[in-house]
């Protein structure tokens, strides 16, 4: 059965009869009374009238129906904060739900609302979570931070999130690593000074170089692009870490084969007395910037873009490779 029979249109006196749905004893009938309030937001009606009675569905252990509830938080909050006071009991509550998956709905949707009088009492439910023996809760949590800091820079300093956040860069789930590093940069990009908020050591790399072959494609491109900032003790860690790095040329997402090459390009600077080593690595950075030639238009421009600034430093990298520069 589709969800088609919730798109129906508007009748006279239908805000009436949803606001009797959705105070409803039945939790099914209650389920379909959020269901129809989502289909008509999703296609510009306004049912903001309908605010304090759907929150009052919140308060239930059915998943689904909270996670519709709280879509419909996320869409009218900012029009009505005062009515979105209402609901920072249940979100305290919802993230010491022993339900994890509850917990990480709960703090994703305190993220998304964007309304400054709730935001201090989130403080305390983003700390708990930040701490959750789940690790799918904290890598949720992590991500929090970085866009409560968006709403409130200073609340986000004073309340000690940026330090938590560092901590989970030495997380033993590879997934909260990444999110802590995605969270630290998206930080770091909106962060007035532009001063790196984390100073990467030895002990930090080795973290973030275990956690990449284990997290997604785009924690990976987040991971690597912080690598491309660090710089080596020696020429020793710098070949370590394009070892370890040099895989990820093979990768079959664009975007983690670019960063790769941006932090191996960087390692090749510290290593330029190595000509041996560079030598060989210049083998295998060409393959694959031939194959990104081979994608979607909008890859190919990326890609010529990019390799437009490597040939800049190393003329020689591609001189076997002319051929695939001609156009037809």
């Amino acid at each position: 059965m589709t969800d088609s029979k919730y798109f129906t249109t508007t009748k006279k006196g239908e805000i009436f009869e949803l606001k009797s749905e959705l105070n409803n004893d039945k939790k099914e009938k209650k389920k379909e009374a959020v269901k129809k309030v989502i289909a008509s937001m999703t296609v510009g009606k306004d049912v903001s009238a309908l605010f304090p009675d759907v929150v009052n569905c919140m308060q239930t252990d059915n998943l689904e129906l909270k996670k519709l509830v709280y879509l419909y938080l996320m869409n009218y909050a900012k029009s009505q904060p005062d009515m979105a006071i209402m609901a920072v009991n249940t979100f305290v509550k919802d993230c010491e739900d022993p339900n994890p998956l509850i917990r990480a709905l709960a703090v994703r949707t305190m993220g998304c609302i964007r309304v400054d009088k709730i935001t201090e009492y989130l403080c305390e439910p983003l700390r708990k979570c930040l701490k959750d023996e789940d690790p799918y809760v904290r890598k949720t949590a992590a991500v929090c931070v970085a866009k409560l800091y968006d709403i409130s820079s200073g609340l986000v300093e004073d309340q000690g999130f940026l330090e938590q956040l560092k901590e989970l860069l030495s997380d033993s789930n590879p997934m909260v690593v990444a999110n802590a590093v995605a969270a630290l940069s998206e930080i770091n990009e909106s962060s007035p000074t532009g001063q790196p908020l984390v100073e990467l050591n030895h002990a930090t790399i080795n973290k973030l170089l275990t956690a990449l072959n284990e997290c997604t494609e785009w924690g990976q491109v987040f991971i690597l692009d912080s690598l491309s900032n660090y710089n080596p003790k020696d020429e020793r860690e710098a070949q370590s870490i394009c070892e370890r790095i040099t895989p990820r040329l093979a990768h079959a997402n664009a975007a983690v084969v670019l960063s790769a090459v941006k932090v191996l390009m960087k390692m090749m600077e510290i290593l330029a007395g190595d000509t041996e080593f560079c030598g060989t690595l210049s083998k295998k950075l060409a393959p694959p910037l031939v194959t990104l030639l081979s994608s979607e238009p909008e890859v190919q421009y990326v890609a010529l873009r990019n390799i437009n600034l490597i040939v800049q430093k190393k003329p020689d990298i591609l001189k076997h490779e002319m051929k695939v520069f001609f156009v037809n």
